[in-house]
């Protein structure tokens, strides 16, 4: 297990080296998220490394990472935790016809009859974790007033057993995409963090990192283009991840320049809708020809 960060350069430092590449207002909230043990908000466009910080900061810290991936209709029962029911009836059955309930109750609701979701995994984990609720706005309002207790205090309360306070102090993420507006309930309860698409020369930096024997000259090109593809109106834009496999594919296929043939063909790996296909080739592809030309 790392020690904590001592200063936000030290955090700064240490997502450099797992590959992390954080802007000055990233690397000091997750270093007060770390010191203060408050959770961090972490809002942007799809695609921008919200979820890679989370990712990040788990190798950082050397700690487990423990991921709630949210979606549509989410309940307690798959975040929190839920009771073994066959285990709880195999029990039942072991007493025989003469127990009662009185004589069985005390018993099927312990904790080993507990069946543990990615919530409850944190709170009860021995060792520190990280803990990402990725993609909070993809689930409703009482989802997210379910959250406040854990947010606030670190614990659950469970009817039968009570509450369960976390044994270690995790450090927790929440992911959003701004589809939705979050309660301000949750929002008070955490650090915030806003990420957009880096600038041109943040995202050469995060190109080279992760491909250094791509050409400069390419490799400047690259996020140039990528930019233009950006400011276009499309149903996704490129996210740096698919910045850095667009880098790795023209490395591996040796390419010196960006022309328009290049661009056309390898065009797949940065835009993955069908219209913004038609969209980017026509209005890109027309400026990297006149560049040509």
């Amino acid at each position: 297990m790392a020690a904590a960060p001592s200063s936000v350069a030290d955090v700064a430092d240490g997502l450099r080296a797992v590959g992390y590449l954080p802007s000055d207002a990233t690397s000091l909230v997750a270093y007060l998220a770390a010191k203060l043990g408050k959770p961090v908000l972490v809002e942007g466009p799809a695609g921008v490394g919200k979820t890679e910080l989370a990712k990040a900061l788990a190798r950082y810290l050397d700690r487990d990472l423990v991921r709630l991936q949210c979606y549509e209709g989410l309940d307690e029962a798959k975040a929190l935790y839920e009771w073994n029911y066959r285990k709880q009836l195999l029990r039942i059955q072991a007493e025989g016809g003469d127990a009662g309930w009185d004589d069985v109750q005390g018993d099927i609701f312990g904790e080993e009859f507990l069946l543990q979701r990615p919530l409850m995994t944190a709170i009860a984990a021995s060792d520190p974790v990280v803990l990402l609720i990725d993609e909070i706005d993809k689930t409703d309002q009482e989802f997210e007033a379910m959250l406040l207790e854990l947010l606030s205090d670190f614990q659950i309360s469970i009817p039968e057993l009570g509450r369960v306070r976390a044994r270690t102090q995790p450090v927790v993420l929440l992911t959003s995409n701004n589809s939705r507006e979050l309660t301000e309930a949750l929002k008070r309860r955490c650090l915030y963090l806003w990420l957009d698409y880096p600038s041109l020369e943040h995202e050469l930096q995060i190109v080279r990192l992760h491909t250094p024997q791509l050409d400069d000259r390419v490799a400047r090109r690259l996020v140039e283009v990528v930019a233009m593809v950006r400011d276009l109106d499309l149903k996704k834009p490129p996210s740096i991840a698919e910045s850095i496999d667009w880098a790795r594919a023209l490395l591996l296929l040796g390419a010196q320049d960006i022309d328009r043939q290049t661009f056309v063909e390898t065009l797949s790996i940065i835009v993955k809708h069908r219209t913004d296909l038609d969209v980017v080739a026509e209005r890109v592809g027309v400026k990297l020809a006149a560049r040509a030309a």
